[in-house]
C-alpha cells in the first residue's frame, strides 16, 4: 500500500506560533459587552478583579487582532508537544469508500490528554507573575482540571478544581491525575462552599453541573485576594490562548496543500472548536475561503441547537456576570452523559455571534451515535478518542457519507480535541448496551 503524502503533516518547533490571534478584532460588528447581574450596565475591568489577574482581564476585554505569546508560554506549549500533528484518517476513507478526503488535528497527543493546556499553561503563567497563590476551578469531564494542576504546578501556585459529581462519580481516575498533578480537587456540588452546601440541602442527589462547579470556584476565589479563578473555555480570553491549534492549522495546509471545504470541532463552551476554527474564520470573513465551519454539541446540553441567543449568567449561582449567548438556561442541569465537557449550559460569546453572524452552523447529537463513531475510528485508525471528540468524527463521518452519495472529493478536517483512554467505562458501557441515551 502506498500511502498518501499528506498522511501527516508537521512543523517544526520554531513554527510555533509567536501570536494569539483574537476573532473579535474582525467579526463585523461589536461583540455586545457583558454585563453586570445586579445593574445590567457593561461590566467594567476592576468589577472583574476578584475574579481575574489583571492580564487576564485585558485579553478578555481586548480587540487586537494579534497578541503577544510570552516566551516561557511557548516554551512550556513545546512540552505539551506543540506543535500538534494535522494526520489524515485513509484507513477511515477506505472503510467508508468516500471520495473525500478526512484529516484530523491531534490533540490527543499531550502529555495532559486533550487541548486543554493550552490555556491552563497561559493563565497559571499569569496569574503567578501577578503573586496570585491559588487558583480555582470547575472541571466536567475532568481534561481542564488535570491540565490546570499540571500547568500550576510548574508555576509552584495551588489549584482547587470543583468536578461535577455525575463525572467524578464515573471517573475515578480523573481525580487520581489531578492529585498526582499536585491539585485539590472536590465533587460539585460539595460541602466546601457555601452555595454547594446549600444546593445540596435542597438536592441532595443532584448529579451536578458544569454551571453549579462555576459558582463554587468563583466563591471561593472572591473571598480570597491572593486567589483567582481560571476558567476553561467559554470567555474571550480563553478562545484567545487555543488559537495556537488553528494557527498550526493554517500553516500545515499551506504546506500540505489542502483546501478544506469543511472544518468540524465539538462545542461545550467552545474552546477547543474556536482554537481550531477561528484564524479560518478569519479568512472567511475576508473572503478568501468558501470552507464551511461546523460544531457539533450533545443533545444532553443543545445551547446552539436548542436554546436562545440572549443574555444570561455564566453560572448557576449567579457570581459571573451576564454573558450574551446561546443558552438553555443557566439553572438547566443536563442529564448524565459521559462526554462530561459538553454538559455546560451556554455557548462562548464569540462561537455565538459567529453563528448568528452566518459563519458557523451546529449540530446535536446523542451520545449513542457518538459512540459507535467512536468504535469505528478506533477500529480503522487505532485512536480510541474521548467522548466529546467522538461528536466531531460522527459529524466528519456523516459528511464523508454525504460525499460517497453524491462523489464530491471534499476535504473534511475534524479536531481530535483529546483522547479517551481515562474514559473507558463509557466505552464499556456501549459495548455491553448499558448505555443511556443523552436526551
Amino acid at each position: 500500500m502506498t500511502l498518501p503524502k499528506d498522511i501527516r503533516t508537521s512543523l517544526d518547533v520554531e513554527e510555533l506560533p509567536k501570536k494569539w490571534y483574537n476573532l473579535a478584532a474582525d467579526l463585523p460588528g461589536r461583540l455586545k459587552p457583558p454585563l453586570n447581574p445586579k445593574t445590567m450596565e457593561p461590566v467594567r475591568p476592576d468589577e472583574l478583579s476578584s475574579l481575574f489577574c489583571d492580564k487576564i482581564i485585558k485579553q478578555e476585554m481586548s480587540t487586537e487582532r494579534f497578541i503577544n505569546i510570552p516566551g516561557e508560554v511557548r516554551d512550556n506549549l513545546v512540552h505539551l508537544c506543540r506543535p500538534s500533528v494535522l494526520q489524515r484518517a485513509y484507513r477511515l476513507e477506505k472503510h467508508l469508500k468516500t471520495p473525500a478526503k478526512i484529516y484530523f488535528k491531534r490533540e490527543d497527543m499531550s502529555p495532559l490528554g486533550s487541548h486543554k493546556g493550552n490555556t491552563a499553561i497561559a493563565q497559571a503563567y499569569y496569574n503567578a507573575e501577578a503573586g496570585i497563590h491559588t487558583l480555582t476551578t470547575e472541571t466536567g469531564a475532568g481534561q481542564w482540571g488535570t491540565a490546570l494542576a499540571a500547568s500550576c504546578n510548574l508555576f509552584d501556585i495551588k489549584a482547587t478544581v470543583f468536578m461535577v459529581r455525575g463525572s467524578y462519580d464515573h471517573k475515578p481516575t480523573r481525580k487520581i491525575v489531578t492529585e498526582l498533578y499536585g491539585g485539590t480537587i472536590y465533587p460539585s456540588p460539595s460541602v466546601h462552599t457555601e452555595y454547594g452546601r446549600k444546593y445540596l440541602k435542597e438536592h441532595p442527589d443532584s448529579i451536578g453541573s458544569l454551571g453549579i462547579a462555576i459558582t463554587e470556584a468563583c466563591e471561593l476565589a472572591m473571598k480570597d485576594p491572593g486567589t483567582c479563578y481560571a476558567l476553561g473555555s467559554v470567555l474571550n480570553h480563553v478562545m484567545l490562548h487555543q488559537t495556537v491549534i488553528g494557527l498550526e492549522l493554517k500553516e500545515q495546509m499551506k504546506k500540505a496543500e489542502i483546501e478544506p471545504d469543511v472544518m468540524i470541532g465539538c462545542v461545550g463552551g467552545g474552546s477547543n472548536f474556536a482554537g481550531f476554527s477561528f484564524p479560518m474564520i478569519a479568512e472567511k470573513i475576508k473572503g478568501n475561503t468558501e470552507c464551511e465551519f461546523l460544531a457539533v454539541e450533545s443533545k444532553a446540553a443543545p445551547s446552539i441547537t436548542g436554546g436562545e441567543y440572549r443574555y444570561d449568567l455564566g453560572d448557576t449561582g449567579g457570581f459571573t456576570p451576564m454573558l450574551m449567548m446561546h443558552t438553555v438556561g443557566h439553572d438547566y442541569v443536563p442529564p448524565s452523559v459521559h462526554a462530561g465537557g459538553l454538559r455546560y449550559h451556554g455557548m462562548s460569546p464569540l462561537v455565538s455571534a459567529a453563528v448568528e453572524q452566518g459563519y458557523v452552523n451546529a449540530v446535536a447529537y446523542d451520545q449513542l451515535e457518538t459512540f459507535e463513531a467512536g468504535e469505528t475510528f478506533a477500529k480503522t485508525e487505532g485512536i480510541i478518542p474521548a467522548p466529546e471528540s467522538n461528536h466531531a468524527i460522527k459529524a466528519a463521518i456523516d459528511e464523508a457519507i454525504r460525499c460517497r452519495q453524491t462523489g464530491e472529493e471534499k476535504s473534511i478536517i475534524f479536531c481530535l480535541s483529546g483522547h479517551g483512554m481515562l474514559d473507558l467505562n463509557g466505552y464499556s458501557e456501549y459495548l455491553d448496551g448499558s448505555m443511556k441515551s443523552s436526551s
